[in-house]
């Protein structure tokens, strides 16, 4: 049972390194706007992270977070699970406080602070049945849905390059308008991928049965999705037109609707159930090693890839109107580097720089 249970963070680790390559491609992509800048067949794959990368992220935190609060929750001791929340709300804190510095160095594309307020109401939720969770995931959906539809999604945004800064962040109204319903990642529907990691945490993902099963509904749901939006944006483009009908039936981050929050959900546990079966048969190749050590690393690089990797950019003048090769080659390079420093670092340290400053101060 320890064994497989080690197996099983591995792959979680494993995943986490991967989703963070997929947001260091995507946020240098951004930065450098070097979206559409490239060869048609690198759009092509460089497109498909766009709101995958950082969903399988947030998804991995809510399985942390189950996996971190069930014993607690098992017990029902409430002097227990009072303890686990305590702790769950001091690192959310943390998360929330580190986003906001990232954001006063201009990097607009945070997601800790998001990420910090995930976590401080997952807290609440680490005793709530299955079903209840079933119920407020399908409610934050529809909701996020009507939202967009009934309010300007685009108020806020501002500048020359769209979806690049939020005039108004720093006030009241804009500040929960962003998180809450149309930032990068608003809690409206985003913390649909939060809850979907705290129900698979409740499972046995060791059971390679129910392993199979997820993996082919995983599978099922995105292409179906993926279908489906075609469809739809091919039949209503006529009488809505092109812009309208992308709006409601495509399946990309911006705008979060509810075809793309299924397909990114059906993808991310895709991605996640091959990292479990590769770790479980490969677990001593020292490529996998390597991988798990940038896993546990995560925080540390994703702080890092903003303040060193941007900060090379903007010495080297390299922010506007590069290459998609450029941009593409400078996150792979990052990547590598952010390995080779994660497999020397894990030789010393047990945990990453920013990681253990997070553990000194919240406990």
């Amino acid at each position: 049972m320890l064994v497989e249970a080690s197996r099983r963070l591995i792959g979680l680790d494993f995943a986490r390194a991967w989703a963070l390559f997929g947001m260091l491609i995507v946020n240098f992509i951004v930065i450098t706007n070097a979206e559409h800048n490239g060869p048609a067949w690198l759009i092509t794959v460089t497109s498909l992270f766009q709101g995958r990368a950082s969903a399988l992220f947030v998804l991995l935190a809510g399985i942390g977070i189950s996996l971190m609060s069930r014993k607690a929750a098992a017990s029902q001791d409430k002097t227990n699970i009072m303890a686990v929340r305590q702790l769950i709300w001091k690192r959310s804190l943390f998360l929330f406080i580190i986003g906001l510095l990232l954001y006063v160095m201009e990097w607009t594309g945070d997601i800790l602070h998001y990420y910090g307020v995930y976590l401080f109401i997952a807290a609440a939720l680490i005793t709530v049945k299955d079903r209840t969770l079933y119920g407020l995931g399908a409610a934050i959906l529809i909701t996020a849905q009507c939202l967009q539809l009934i309010y300007d999604t685009f108020t806020g945004w501002g500048g020359p390059v769209p979806f690049m800064n939020y005039v108004d962040f720093w006030t009241l109204d804009g500040f929960i308008r962003n998180l809450f319903f149309n930032g990068y990642h608003p809690v409206f529907p985003w913390f649909c991928f939060f809850i979907v990691g705290l129900l698979l945490g409740r499972i046995n993902l060791n059971n390679k049965a129910l392993r199979n099963k997820l993996l082919i509904i995983g599978a099922a749901v995105t292409i179906t999705i993926e279908l489906l939006s075609k469809i739809l944006t091919y039949l209503f483009i006529p009488s809505m037109g092109s812009e309208v009908a992308a709006f409601l039936f495509n399946t990309g981050p911006i705008l979060p609707n509810i075809l793309y929050i299924l397909s990114a959900t059906g993808s991310a546990i895709v991605f996640l159930i091959v990292c479990l079966y590769l770790t479980e048969k490969y677990d001593r190749g020292w490529f996998i090693n390597a991988i798990v050590h940038t896993g546990q690393l995560t925080l540390t690089h994703y702080v890092s890839h903003v303040v060193i990797g941007i900060g090379i950019l903007i010495v080297l003048n390299r922010l506007e109107n590069q290459s998609l090769i450029f941009a593409s080659t400078y996150s792979v390079c990052f990547f590598l580097l952010s390995i080779l420093f994660s497999v020397l670092w894990r030789k010393k340290f047990s945990r990453g720089p920013i990681e253990l400053l997070m553990r000194k101060i919240t406990g």
